[in-house]
């Protein structure tokens, strides 16, 4: 399954979101992870279309989680910004050509398309485990309790912030 860049933003995006209870202005996490902003408005219009984030709008607007981390899969993330469409799709091949399957003899899907089929549950039913929580402690296991605390404080710093998350 080749899932699309949009979905590594977002589940970048709802990490960092998970930092903090303001909300977060889409200029601000784009900054952070250095992305077009253009880019990342889809990412996040994506993740509010499927009730993910909202918006709130004013002058302290911006994106917060609709929900509390735990209970965001990243299964979630990867059908709001991908689709839910199977990795998979049979076209029945085995019903075409000199030695066609007839039709009426195709009671089943064929073990290619069980196989593909079993590998798509598969992988969704291990996206679907893993939280939004999950990632986040993850980061911090990975790169230690400042990593997202620094994203805490360069977002509370604001957009005069001068030094990189990283650097803080």
């Amino acid at each position: 399954m080749k899932l699309s860049g949009g979905v590594e933003w977002a589940l970048h995006c709802c990490v960092v979101l998970t930092t903090g209870t303001d909300p977060v202005p889409a200029a601000r996490l784009a900054e952070a992870h250095d992305v077009s902003g253009s880019y990342l408005a889809k990412q996040l219009q994506a993740l509010s279309r499927a009730g993910l984030v909202t918006s709130v709008q004013g002058k302290a607007g911006g994106y917060v989680l609709t929900r509390a981390p735990e209970l965001i899969t990243v299964l979630d993330v990867v059908t709001a910004v991908d689709g839910d469409r199977p990795a998979f799709v049979c076209t029945e091949i085995r019903q075409r050509g000199p030695l066609a399957t007839p039709p009426e003899a195709c009671t089943r899907p064929c073990a290619i398309s069980r196989a593909m089929a079993g590998a798509d549950a598969a992988w969704r039913a291990a996206l679907e485990a893993i939280s939004i929580a999950d990632l986040a402690r993850d980061v911090d296991d990975d790169y230690g309790p400042a990593a997202l605390a620094g994203f805490r404080t360069w977002l509370a710093a604001g957009p005069d912030a001068d030094a990189s998350p990283q650097a803080r």
